[in-house]
């Protein structure tokens, strides 16, 4: 096991190019009894919040305060998670739905991270930052236009923050491809591509085809979703890197949307090949087109399509792409590739390694052996470091309440233009106007 001394010793200074909030409020909680101290909760201990759990627990400087979870799998679990790790059990909140409102009275909690069914994402957020506590949520962070500018909202009358955790921002590859767009590597950059491409058959499905509240896993609430809504409902994991590279909300914003989707039979499909056709779940009227393809257009000109098609059996891709005047890059099913203008021979292409050696992002490079040993092929470590982080410097997450909601909307408009045959759908100006003048950020 990697020695807690050594793993997640890392505390960074604020970038200088980072936006900070006007104000953090000063009904916070912030218990500082050592500089570099804090109290760290958990609302959600599935698979996802016990890594979150883990990394802090492991992390110099944090307590793991308490945490909330009405299964008493997951609660036993995260105890002796904790134990194994080297450190005390945590108070536990488990009688019922909202015990995470009793946890939140507690005024030696300073963060507090959210990994729970997206439901219930924005409620928990939002009643975080009204106890004073620093926020940060999963993916998505939201499900509908309302609930975008409810944590807007909060988190301006509160002042307390709201980071949202898409751990793919920190993808390696991803970082290189943001330094040499930082840099001018592409040039001016006029198009990019994203999306979330992944099987997720056996994850919306128990083995007996089961899902719903008696199911396990995720079968228990994210197939729901299939069934209901017809929209992008996973949509940070892609566009998070492409809105960290062309600065959205920070001197650029999404203008507008327009959403397609195919026809839904890839789950209908899937169950009759496993239960046969007479299983009653084949006959659900599932309403998720099985591929939506949504375009963005941003008011700088870019033009951005996202694609989620996760109902269809395929290897994961982040279906990535990214084209400027002076080249492009090309990321598909394990398949990296590169052109520059001048550097690369002809309508040809470069393999990426050589790029991304080159412009190795600098927290990959200082952190790189350290992460390694973190879950997705250690991106979780810096997603979570940030939020600590913020949480010990008081100051705003580089992926703030902004962000949260202006990927997560991505979700609702998408489900109106679908429903009106493609017709564009404006993004909400989240930050009032603020964009024109908020300065992009610095990873750090």
């Amino acid at each position: 096991m990697t020695d807690r001394r050594n793993f997640l010793r890392t505390v960074s200074a604020a970038g200088a190019g980072m936006f900070i909030a006007p104000h953090i409020s000063k009904g916070s909680t912030l218990s500082k009894k050592k500089k570099g101290e804090v109290n760290i909760a958990f609302i959600g201990c599935g698979g996802r919040g016990r890594g979150h759990v883990k990394r802090a627990a492991m992390t110099e400087g944090v307590k793991v305060t308490a945490f909330c979870d009405i299964d008493p799998e997951a609660v036993t679990r995260t105890q002796k998670l904790l134990r194994d790790v080297g450190v005390r059990e945590a108070d536990v909140y488990s009688d019922g739905e909202h015990a995470y409102l009793e946890m939140l009275k507690r005024d030696d909690i300073d963060g507090v991270i959210i990994s729970t069914p997206w439901l219930w994402h924005t409620r928990m957020a939002v009643a975080t930052m009204k106890a004073g506590k620093y926020a940060a949520v999963e993916v998505s962070a939201a499900n509908t236009i309302e609930e975008c500018w409810d944590l807007v909202n909060t988190s301006e009358e509160t002042g307390m923050p709201c980071m949202i955790l898409e751990n793919v921002n920190y993808r390696r590859d991803a970082m290189a491809v943001m330094n040499m767009v930082k840099q001018g590597v592409f040039g001016e950059v006029v198009h990019a591509r994203c999306g979330y491409r992944h099987s997720l058959l056996n994850v919306k499905f128990n083995n007996d085809l089961q899902f719903g509240e008696e199911a396990k896993g995720e079968a228990r609430w994210r197939t729901q979703h299939s069934l209901k809504r017809n929209a992008d409902v996973y949509p940070t994991h892609g566009l998070g890197p492409v809105a960290a590279m062309l600065d959205i909300n920070r001197g650029n914003r999404f203008l507008y949307l327009t959403s397609t989707a195919s026809k839904a039979v890839g789950l209908k499909d899937y169950i009759e090949e496993q239960g046969g056709k007479d299983h009653p779940n084949a006959k659900l009227p599932w309403q998720q087109g099985d591929i939506i393809t949504s375009t963005i257009k941003t008011t700088n000109g870019e033009t951005i399509i996202v694609t989620h098609d996760c109902n269809l059996p395929r290897p994961y891709s982040l279906n990535f792409h990214v084209a400027g005047t002076d080249g492009v890059t090309d990321f598909d099913y394990g398949h990296r590739r590169i052109h520059i203008e001048g550097q690369s021979k002809n309508h040809a292409w470069d393999e990426f390694q050589a790029w991304q050696d080159k412009y190795d992002h600098p927290l990959w490079k200082k952190y790189g052996e350290i992460a390694n040993g973190a879950g997705h092929g250690g991106i979780d470590y810096f997603v979570t470091r940030e939020f600590i982080n913020a949480v010990k410097e008081q100051r705003q997450p580089v992926m703030d309440v902004y962000d949260a909601a202006a990927w997560s909307a991505v979700t609702p408009l998408s489900e109106a233009s679908i429903a009106q045959n493609s017709a564009p759908q404006y993004f909400p100006d989240f930050t009032r106007g603020q964009w024109i003048k908020r300065k992009p950020v610095e990873f750090v």
